[in-house]
């Protein structure tokens, strides 16, 4: 939808009232909650990189920004209530606990004495301080198709159906799927890989050339127009350079892209479509055997000294609980919260145990919200983490979970891990999927990454372009379901601190029914001919919104 097509109006919301100089979280919050959203006027003007690192927490009353009114809540509703501490666990792939802005939150395991190499709290697991860590020493592994490949090649390859008996047909038919999987995607990633070695092999040379005859690397395009006289070629350098500069601010920066691009695509086929690498073998546990077993070991950062396995999940645990107000950084959504680190994530899939087991960590050591920002579409033994999911419902914990990245329609496909045991079986009350929210308010407004689904995704949250904390005290902008996940599991932790009588299936219910709808038509899969009404894209049809969950609550509670 046009931006200018959205008819503009003034929108009046009743000040934030209530009792002032109150502490406790018992007296009513006597506030408008927001309302009417699609009357009001789009942002035109292009976000500032002040608001673009803070747009998840921006109203979209006050700033025409579709965040979550984080920083309306703290300054209006709550700035003068106190909460009780939560345990929030996040299972990714490990956390730098030493990071500047998330060491004074990560969660420390009172009852175990650190180093004495014994089980203190008799939770079978030995020195977890801080959480646990079941890859041990594993970074790379394959992705679940190519593993199905691995195991199953031997019995399938070369056959057809009528060769196979009854029995076997449904495995087979996952090894043809998981087959045809790998050939697609290794052909494109070999593909992909190939064009941009062959597009660095041009741009070095040409960037080298020419940046001797300017006299800088750093030229613009009209520094590349006033070349005279240049050779033919000079002019063929000239056009390509000028054609990167078109993807980039310089040439520099686009050779850097290039090359972190190689090294993905190569660093995938190496690890995640390596046929022939036992990545689980150092850790010396059978991942197709639920034996109960303790593996793995206490370093929740991953084995890697530079940390850069634990990307994804520190970047995850400062969206939730990055220290605020500290003059450093940036600030998480959630206050009074211990982030427990769950390592179960690796650069590849997850195998079905290690998420099983995470889970169960989580829920027996205390955890009240447990984030998921990972995803599958292959499972083994999927059983193990819907009972996982089930043991948590029990233990009144919320899962707040990330929905995908590739823009399916999950009513029609199955993800894991979900609460679905098939595509439309719900077996858990505390298990909330996510979809993620783009920063432009209108017919943008769902991430064209973004899966979807009226019955399996719950809600939707900021997503795209999200500044959080990255390894070794830094911080950067990522994208995807996974960012989206934990700016919930922030809201939902504050929620369980200050309104601690809520169980976790009235936690899920309050985020859903609090939200923001909007009837505005969105784009899907980032494909315009693929529209439909935001409200008919999740169970929901609504964004999270804290500024609304906190005044529900307190209705809720009062």
């Amino acid at each position: 939808m046009n931006m200018t097509s959205i008819k503009t109006s003034l929108f009046a919301v009743a000040a934030a009232a209530f009792l002032s100089g109150c502490g406790s979280t018992s007296a009513p919050i006597l506030s408008t909650p927001i309302e009417n959203i699609d009357t009001i006027p789009l942002k035109i003007a292009p976000l500032s990189d002040a608001e673009t690192k803070q747009w998840p927490a921006k109203d979209l009353v006050a700033d025409t920004i579709p965040g979550m009114s984080v920083d309306k809540t703290y300054s209006e509703l709550i700035k003068n209530r106190k909460g009780e501490k939560v345990i929030v666990a996040v299972i990714d792939s490990g956390i730098d606990i030493e990071h500047e802005d998330l060491k004074n939150v990560i969660w420390t395991n009172q009852d175990e004495i650190p180093g004495n190499g014994k089980d203190d709290d008799n939770n079978g697991y030995i020195d977890d301080i801080h959480g646990w860590n079941f890859l041990g020493d594993i970074v790379a592994e394959n992705m679940e198709y190519v593993r199905y490949m691995r195991k199953l090649g031997s019995k399938y390859e070369g056959k057809t159906e009528t060769s196979i008996s009854a029995a076997d047909r449904e495995e087979f038919a996952i090894y043809q799927r998981a087959k045809a999987e790998y050939e697609k995607e290794f052909q494109e990633l070999n593909g992909n890989l190939t064009r941009y070695q062959g597009i660095l092999a041009n741009v070095k040379p040409a960037h080298e050339a020419i940046s001797k005859k300017l006299g800088k690397e750093d030229y613009t395009s009209k520094d590349l127009d006033a070349i005279q006289n240049p050779t033919v070629e000079q002019q063929g350098q000239i056009a390509g350079l000028k054609q990167m500069l078109s993807f980039g601010d310089s040439v520099p920066e686009v050779i850097n892209q290039l090359e972190d691009g190689v090294h993905y695509f190569d660093g995938r086929l190496k690890s995640h479509f390596d046929m022939e690498t036992d990545f689980r073998g150092v850790l010396g546990d059978n991942p197709d055997m639920m034996d109960g077993k303790a593996y793995g070991n206490n370093d929740v950062d991953g084995p890697d000294p530079k940390k850069e396995d634990a990307m994804h999940g520190t970047h995850v645990a400062g969206i939730i609980a990055a220290e605020r107000d500290n003059g450093i950084g940036m600030n998480g959504v959630a206050k009074n919260v211990e982030i427990m680190v769950v390592r179960a994530v690796p650069d590849g899939d997850e195998y079905d145990k290690d998420i099983a087991n995470a889970i169960r960590y989580a829920v027996d050591n205390g955890a009240k919200v447990i984030n998921t920002s990972f995803g599958k579409y292959y499972s083994p033994h999927p059983e193990w983490v819907w009972d996982a999911i089930k043991y948590a419902a029990d233990k009144d914990v919320l899962i707040v979970n990330a929905a995908g990245n590739e823009g399916f329609d999950l009513d029609g496909v199955q993800v894991y891990p979900n609460d679905q045991e098939g595509i439309n079986t719900e077996i858990s009350e505390t298990f909330l999927t996510v979809g993620a929210l783009n920063f432009k308010y209108g017919g943008e407004l769902v991430a064209t990454f973004s899966n979807f689904g009226k019955s399996n995704v719950d809600v939707f949250a900021p997503g795209v372009k999200i500044w959080s904390t990255t390894p070794l005290n830094e911080y950067q902008y990522l994208q995807g379901t996974s960012m989206a996940s934990p700016e919930v599991a922030g809201v939902a932790a504050m929620i369980r601190s200050y309104y601690p009588t809520l169980s976790a299936k009235q936690v899920k219910q309050l985020l859903m029914d609090s939200g923001l709808p909007t009837k505005t038509s969105v784009v899907l899969g980032g494909d315009p001919s693929n529209q439909n009404s935001f409200t008919n894209i999740s169970t929901s049809g609504k964004m999270v919104n804290m500024y609304n969950a906190f005044i529900m609550a307190s209705k809720m509670t009062n």
